[in-house]
């Protein structure tokens, strides 16, 4: 079975041509494909092989011989190696304590009961929903590229809201310190799979990963596939020279393919009244539409995820059909990442960031320096957040090579805020998107920072002034959006991060019943309900601008960490003539 009806078979033989840089009308080319290979149906297999009906009763007895039957959606998560007699939560529970015993040394000022409290809560969830195994195995990796001088990112997204994640040394942000919410990253009222993306330094990341394989079997750890589909315009220009047409005349058949993101061929043609009425007029136009629209979407070429890796609990062929590219060496998994998920296979991400290995060059090349003069090595994780020179670097725009604020878009905001805290390089990373770029919700901040505003910052209600005060009482995080209806109406951290994410989606049918319990919530607790259904309003709206805090703290802190090389150690870095792309 070559294609579903035998309807398809012009289109495939249109792929075939694509693929194989043929052209359909050439009477010479090798068909290696015929009219009659489309999925038949039961009743006409039947009469196919009327006359040897046990070559289909044979298929049944092929197909009970298959013993392993996958329950899709049913995440299998490899065993991790725990000392005898110990659970995996149990040795779970006792990492993080003793993580986080390490944490308080270097921070003896924490308040401990606080901290403690947070960990035995989190653990708790962890261990009810399965995933302590997860957290083991991430932290076990991470643990050995540090030990093996791999670069390691301090966090990137939703993770970096876990206190189990920083006293494993997953993160390397404080999620008390910063107001980083778990149930952002785990939710118990929506049991779904954790997600850590763990940047590692380019250099070393396919180290990482050999390491994985190594102590897992490299029959059970495979990269991902990813699959090129053809788009709009390009299948466009392929249909075209299949059949024969010249380059010219497709390409401006293809221009006229409004440029919009994921754009079809049938909207399209309801776009671009040009196109419709070449369709319309024109039979070999609509010819060369027709066979693109029959090709479009269909798989064109196979790669490799950029940082996907799937760790099974046996071989993976019980899971997944593998794929080799011709003349490759490296397997990956013929699903894609949906598929590889919906299979039961947990996905693990090991990314690769320039930026920490500039860090860790500049770094190697100070310590050098420091080494001859007899100095004490500087370490990238110890700096102090309150450096003024830094700040001042940030202040005077001098942001070109540092992480995240060098751009030309982002250097006019970094000019006009003068960031003088952490917290507003944090804001900096959040704000710099198109929703917050073009709502004026930029040019609101940096006012209010600044105190150009008339009269007093307005908090929406005084018990929500704790939450917005540290951004000048703008809701510019998705945390604070899950903190204003815990504060206001109740919710418990898990039905705010549900809000957080029905606003995001903007359902009406569920806005209106989030709505009616948010008012009723805030009314049970003295907040008036016109009030309360305008601050609902207020959270809708900028819910859909509201930026990940945990993903903006954790890239913040590199961007901190460029900045201080910047100012303190430019000459150092450049002693041994690395040059400026390096």
């Amino acid at each position: 079975v070559q294609f579903l009806t035998g309807d398809d078979y012009e289109a495939h033989e249109a792929r075939v041509c694509i693929s194989e840089g043929e052209i359909l009308g050439n009477a010479r080319r090798v068909r290696k494909f015929t009219r009659e290979q489309y999925f038949k149906s039961q009743a006409q297999m039947s009469e196919l092989f009327a006359d040897l009906p046990e070559a289909i009763a044979n298929t049944v007895q092929i197909a009970r011989r298959c013993s392993l039957v996958l329950k899709l959606g049913e995440s299998r998560l490899p065993a991790y190696p725990v000392p005898e007699g110990t659970s995996t939560e149990a040795f779970l529970r006792a990492e993080a304590g003793r993580g986080l015993e390490l944490r308080f040394a270097k921070a003896p000022a924490l308040d401990r009961e606080q901290y403690l409290a947070r960990l035995a809560s989190e653990s708790d969830t962890i261990c009810t929903m399965g995933f302590a195994g997860y957290f083991l195995i991430v932290a076990d990796f991470i643990r050995w590229a540090r030990e093996n001088g791999v670069p390691v990112g301090p966090g990137r997204g939703s993770g970096a809201g876990s206190l189990v994640a920083y006293a494993l040394g997953i993160t390397d942000i404080d999620p008390l310190q910063y107001d980083l919410l778990f149930e952002r990253f785990l939710n118990p009222e929506r049991v779904s799979m954790p997600d850590f993306d763990v940047d590692f330094c380019m250099d070393g990341r396919d180290r990482v990963i050999e390491y994985v394989a190594d102590k897992y079997g490299r029959n059970r750890v495979s990269q991902i596939i990813t699959y090129g589909t053809m788009a709009a315009k390009a299948v466009l220009r392929d249909a075209g020279r299949v059949l024969g047409l010249g380059y010219g005349y497709v390409d401006r058949i293809a221009k006229l393919v409004p440029f919009e993101l994921d754009i079809t061929l049938d909207a399209a043609l309801e776009k671009e009244p040009e196109l419709k009425k070449l369709y319309k007029d024109e039979e070999e136009v609509r010819n060369l539409i027709d066979l693109a629209r029959s090709l479009e979407g269909l798989t064109r070429n196979a790669g490799k995820h950029a940082g996907g890796v799937v760790i099974a609990p046996s071989v993976l062929e019980d899971f997944a059909p593998l794929y080799c590219e011709e003349g490759g060496g490296s397997v990956v998994t013929q699903f894609d990442k949906d598929d590889v998920e919906a299979a039961g296979l947990v996905k693990f991400d090991f990314l690769g960031l320039r930026t920490l290995t500039i860090i860790e060059h500049a770094v190697r090349t100070i310590n050098v320096a420091r080494s001859a003069a007899g100095e004490a090595a500087l370490d990238i994780s110890e700096l102090p957040m309150d450096d003024v020179a830094s700040y001042q670097l940030l202040k005077g725009c001098e942001t070109t090579a540092v992480f995240q604020l060098e751009s030309r878009g982002m250097k006019d905001p970094v000019r006009r805020l003068q960031p003088d805290r952490f917290e507003d390089i944090v804001a900096l990373v959040a704000l710099f998107r198109p929703g917050p770029l073009q709502s004026g919700m930029v040019d609101d901040f940096i006012a209010r920072k600044h105190g150009r505003i008339d009269g007093p910052i307005d908090y929406l209600h005084p018990s929500l002034e704790n939450v917005l005060k540290p951004t000048y009482g703008v809701i510019l995080y998705q945390e604070q959006v899950m903190q204003i209806a815990q504060v206001l109406a109740g919710y418990s951290l898990g039905g705010a991060d549900l809000l957080r994410r029905a606003m995001g989606k903007k359902k009406p049918e569920e806005m209106a019943k989030q709505r009616t319990g948010f008012v009723a919530g805030a009314v049970a607790r003295g907040v008036n309900e016109p009030q309360a259904a305008h601050i609902f309003d207020l959270m809708e709206k900028f819910a859909g601008y509201g930026f990940n805090k945990s993903h903006a703290a954790a890239y913040s802190l590199l961007a901190y960490h460029t900045g201080f090389i910047k100012v303190h150690h430019t000459a150092e870095f450049f002693a041994a003539n690395m040059s400026i792309e390096s």
